[in-house]
């Protein structure tokens, strides 16, 4: 399975367009000229060896706490996964506003 996973710069190679980066003991060299020359403690999204997306700290969280539950849920540990999902489970489900019904205005 390909998933993009959120590391953190951690140290710039010479000219800034590669970098490590690391999410605990997951340490991988990033290829960053999608994204661009990012700081040590950026969080970025990786995948296949490149930065494709700079994250913000929230939905770095939320990116690790949802590969979080995939891994509980491969080793059949389903228990913890609600809590995984916080941002979900704590609020009502909302359509996207493309699927939301639209209002005409007056009636024909």
């Amino acid at each position: 399975m390909c998933v993009g996973v959120p590391l953190q710069v951690q140290a710039l190679d010479e000219g800034g367009e590669f970098a490590w980066c690391a999410d605990g003991a997951r340490r991988e060299h990033l290829d960053l000229r999608l994204v661009g020359t990012q700081p040590p403690g950026t969080w970025v999204l990786g995948f296949q060896g490149a930065a494709r997306r700079v994250l913000d700290a929230a939905e770095a969280a939320q990116i690790r706490s949802a590969l979080m539950a995939l891994q509980a849920a491969l080793d059949g540990r389903s228990e913890s996964i609600d809590a995984l999902f916080a941002d979900l489970t704590q609020r009502e489900p909302q359509l996207p506003a493309h699927l939301q019904p639209q209002s005409t205005g007056a009636p024909h």
